[in-house]
Formats: C-alpha cells, structure tokens, sequence
C-alpha cells in the first residue's frame, strides 16, 4: 500500500509539472472550424474595437512584476444575428504584432462567447499588451462586446481585474 501511494503521489506531481499547453489554449484547429467559408455580403457593417490586456503587471515598483494569465471574451449580444470577426492581432507593449489568432472571417452565434486564452507563462504581451479585432455584422445587429479578465494566483493570494474594449472610430 506504501508503495502505491508513493507512485501516485509521484505520479501527481509529474503530470502536474508538465507543461503542454504552449502559448494558448486555443489551438489553431478551432479557428478553422469557426472560419467562413464564403465570400460576406458587402451590406455588412464593418467595424474595429480595441482591447488592452496585461500579461504582466507592476507590483511593489518598476522593477518587479507578476505573470497573469489572459482569458480575451468576444461575445455576440444578439439574440438572433450571428456576427462575424475578421481578424484579431495581439500587440506587445511596444505597439508590434506578437501574433494574430485568425485572419480570416470567424462565426459568433447569437448568444456566444468565443474565448482567447494567454497561459501565464506567455510574457511577451508585456505591462501594456493589447488586441485589435476588425469585425462584421448586420447593420440591425449589436456591435460585438470584447472583454479581458487578467488573474493571477500564489498560495492564498490572488489578483484579478477586467478590462472592457472599445469601439475605435477613426482608423485607416
């Protein structure tokens, strides 16, 4: 009996201590399956939204930080109309492309939250990362919502906050 709780505690600890999650937990393979396939309709309203994100944050001063992982939520508000995302690109703090999600037009179904999700480990967006999301809908239709939720936990503490994107009007 000592023997078999020893290989499973061993065993606990090894699966636990592997990492194979890699820089999301979204792999590319659901962006394929969320991808349209045909040509949207030119009467769709087009749009762009910002959102800032933290892989990291400043505790104590300048020259310490924590590691937070990043959950990115794109909701569709409608109750009846699908939306369509066009791309989403995830900036570092110094404003360059780390990496874009998808780059060609995803589906939202009514009611549905599609989520990005940035394991902790992930440090390059930095203190100041953020995302950009062109998007398509039906010009009855609500603007799609984008929502970040940053958390963090050591032991008993925990850190979390949300941030809430925001439309952006003047782009070229």
């Amino acid at each position: 009996m000592r023997k078999f709780t020893l290989f499973l505690c061993i065993s606990i600890i090894f699966i636990s201590c592997e990492n194979s999650k890699g820089i999301s937990s979204i792999a590319p393979i659901n962006w394929e399956k969320r991808t349209v396939n045909k040509k949207l309709s030119d009467s769709l309203k087009i749009g762009k939204s910002y959102l800032s994100v933290y892989s990291q944050i400043y505790s104590t001063t300048e020259h310490r930080k924590h590691n937070l992982t990043v959950t990115v939520s794109m909701r569709n508000t409608n109750l009846h109309d699908t939306i369509f995302i066009n791309n989403g690109s995830y900036y570092d703090t110094k404003g360059n492309l780390i990496r874009t999600y998808f780059s060609k037009p995803i589906f939202i179904k009514p009611m549905e939250t599609v989520e990005i999700v940035i394991d902790e480990t992930d440090k390059q967006g930095g203190t100041g990362a953020n995302f950009i999301f062109d998007w398509a809908i039906n010009k009855t239709s609500n603007e799609p919502f984008f929502e970040g939720v940053m958390i963090s936990t050591s032991g008993q503490q925990g850190l979390s906050f949300t941030t809430t994107g925001k439309k952006i009007t003047n782009y070229k």
